[in-house]
């Protein structure tokens, strides 16, 4: 008899912090960061990386990230799709969704085409989301001082 792991499907798939979770698969994550290691220098993978602990350089996966609450990376990072609770110091670009949990941390540019940010978490850095191809680049800083100006004369005034 010949035992055979069952093929998952990637839309099924979704890394949870709790395997309990419906939907949760832990086999499917090839590299976990541990609460207690330090990684530094280039780290990549082709496979879902869960951080618990630290990592210092770059990280970089064509699948999926999680960065743990607690987890701190101060490395660029590049993901098919990440979801952060811990600290990110660097830029973040995701190919397609990005999800900023409450207690998530960053300070870095962010690049998704999808970006989730849950009420609590802190992002100081530039957004940028596919979306605005039509639009020209020279006009863009225009159009968004204009949408600014037409906010503040419609907001009433304000005095302490």
């Amino acid at each position: 008899m010949i035992f055979q792991k069952p093929a998952v499907k990637q839309s099924d798939f979704s890394i949870s912090a709790h395997p309990e979770e419906p939907g949760a698969i832990r086999d499917e994550v090839e590299t976990v960061v541990g609460p207690s290691v330090n990684v530094e220098g280039d780290f990549g993978s082709e496979g879902n990386i869960v951080v618990k602990g630290t990592v210092s350089g770059s990280v970089r996966t064509s699948k999926h990230l999680f960065v743990e609450m607690g987890a701190k990376i101060m490395a660029n990072v590049k993901a098919g799709t990440s979801k952060v609770s811990g600290e990110v110091k660097g830029n973040i670009k995701v190919k397609d969704t990005l999800e900023l949990t409450a207690t998530a941390r960053v300070l870095g540019d962010i690049d998704a085409k999808i970006l989730i940010i849950e009420a609590g978490a802190i992002v100081s850095g530039r957004v940028s989301m596919p979306g605005l191809e039509g639009v020209d680049a020279k006009a863009a800083p225009r159009l968004a001082r204009l949408g600014a100006r037409r906010l503040s004369e419609e907001a009433p005034a304000v005095t302490l």
